[in-house]
């Protein structure tokens, strides 16, 4: 085992690599591109766009999300600017969310049967793009929202290809803060050409260029497998966080939750990304567990410990929320970042349930 000043000072080397991971992620306002065309809203007599418009259809896959569309449908009534069309994809769901859709103003996209070979939200949003009349599918989770200007921001950031902007993660109570590392290890994992998965939009003609949804039916993480498809295709994939322009509160109904909804795949993800870039990242995790073994009596280890809590905070509120103590008391999220991360890649068989249904997370 090396010394001390040996192993605190590849800890201090390691910090900066913690800083070419912020220059990647680091928020950006609203980029300085040409205003977006304004988007005509669907209307009952009209059922074809203006020439020379952009035809947004925005398509929500939803199960059960009757208490998280209103926040998204009402935020999105709230823009300067209207899509042609609101498609929430009923997945077979026991409450009320097609009532909820309805009433704010929304078109339902009542789910078929889930076939065999498929996932939820892969079937969902298959569907949805069946059934949209817009040139360029913006596909959202049931639990995001957008800001105010965010939709404006979005259409303005939109070229080509794929889009998917990162949501903003809102946390309010604290075992949320558990959540800090896995945010900021996706967002670190996809910026600037991979795509987040609670966000995607594309023109139609590229969706149908890689197969859709189709193509990755299986998939938990469809996210990542889109990406390399569109990739293969020589098609332009982008991504950036999205704070500012679209946020969203992830599991907000306790650890449990938490912990299920991490379990999902995140393992999976990481065999995903890009070697240069998980080893990036794998070796400045590493600097952050180098100091801990000399806290008790090193000044020095202290110094570098808190040169890392500084720098989580700055990191940390690129993509989220995330309170003071995350960062300070940083190896409590840390520990259960790499537990949580172990156990989905270990677990036998690696079935998670989600939703009232089970797969295998990969």
């Amino acid at each position: 085992m090396g010394s001390e000043p040996t192993i605190l000072s590849v800890a201090a080397l390691l910090w900066l690599a913690g800083f070419l991971i912020l220059g990647r992620i680091r928020a950006q306002g609203p980029p300085p591109l040409r205003p977006p065309r304004p988007v005509r809203q669907a209307s009952k007599t009209s059922s074809s766009p203006q020439a020379g418009e952009p035809a947004v259809s925005i398509i929500i896959p939803a199960r059960n999300e009757a208490h998280n569309l209103p926040a998204l449908l009402l935020s999105i009534s709230a823009q300067s600017i209207a899509p042609l069309e609101i498609l929430v994809v009923d997945d077979a769901s026991a409450d009320r969310t097609a009532e909820v859709a309805v009433k704010l103003g929304a078109s339902v996209v009542a789910s078929q049967p889930l076939p065999e070979g498929w996932r939820g939200k892969t079937w969902a949003c298959h569907q949805g793009a069946a059934a949209a009349r817009g040139d360029i599918l913006l596909f959202v989770d049931a639990d995001t929202w957008f800001e105010k200007g965010g939709l404006e921001h979005v259409l303005a950031s939109y070229r080509a290809g794929a889009l998917s902007l990162g949501p903003y993660h809102a946390t309010r109570k604290p075992y949320e803060q558990l959540s800090a590392f896995f945010n900021l290890i996706m967002a670190a994992a996809t910026v600037p050409h991979g795509l987040f998965g609670q966000m995607l939009m594309v023109d139609r003609e590229s969706y149908r260029c890689v197969g859709g949804h189709e193509a990755v039916r299986g998939r938990v993480l469809e996210n990542h497998y889109l990406a390399g498809k569109f990739r293969e295709a020589g098609i332009p994939v982008n991504s950036r966080v999205g704070r500012g322009a679209i946020g969203f509160r992830m599991y907000p109904n306790g650890l449990s939750e938490l912990i299920e909804g991490w379990a999902k795949g995140f393992a999976s993800g990481a065999g995903r990304t890009a070697k240069p870039r998980l080893l990036l990242i794998v070796a400045w995790l590493t600097g952050l567990m180098l100091p801990l073994g000399w806290l008790p009596s090193s000044a020095l280890a202290w110094l570098v410990y808190l040169l890392f809590a500084v720098q989580l905070l700055i990191l940390f509120r690129q993509v989220g929320s995330f309170r003071w103590y995350a960062a300070l008391l940083y190896p409590v999220p840390l520990a259960f970042f790499v537990a949580l991360f172990a156990w989905s890649f270990i677990r036998p068989g690696r079935q998670v349930t989600w939703k009232g249904r089970s797969f295998h997370a990969g």
